[in-house]
């Protein structure tokens, strides 16, 4: 059976062609596709789309929802390699809405620090 998860070197073409920088973040979040919620973590950020880790093998232009907190986009899997999903928005975040999830990843972070 052919498998539509590209190799490696096919996720890096992708990296080559972002317009934005990711930023480094670390949410929970849910991506949800065909009546399935999979539990996710959001490992960057950007405004046209998110690096998630992930259980599950979804095939890639599968559309998927990516919801964390405020956070609720449509989104395309673009690449998967092992545990790690690409996605890419079907709407860019603006400036105010990444504030708010780099805040959050900050304040999340800062908790489970407290913790420790």
């Amino acid at each position: 059976m052919a498998t539509s998860i590209p190799l490696p070197e096919a996720s890096a073409d992708f990296e080559n062609r972002r317009r934005y920088p990711r930023m480094e973040v670390a949410l929970p979040a849910f991506v949800h596709f065909g009546g399935e919620r999979y539990s996710v973590q959001i490992v960057d950020l950007s405004p046209g789309g998110a690096k998630v880790k992930i259980d599950a093998i979804l095939p890639v232009e599968t559309a998927v929802t990516l919801s964390s907190g405020t956070l609720g986009r449509g989104a395309v899997v673009r690449w998967q390699t092992g545990d790690f999903m690409g996605l890419c928005f079907d709407i860019e975040m603006n400036e105010r809405e990444m504030a708010t999830q780099i805040d959050r990843s900050k304040a999340l972070n800062a908790w489970m620090k407290a913790r420790t």
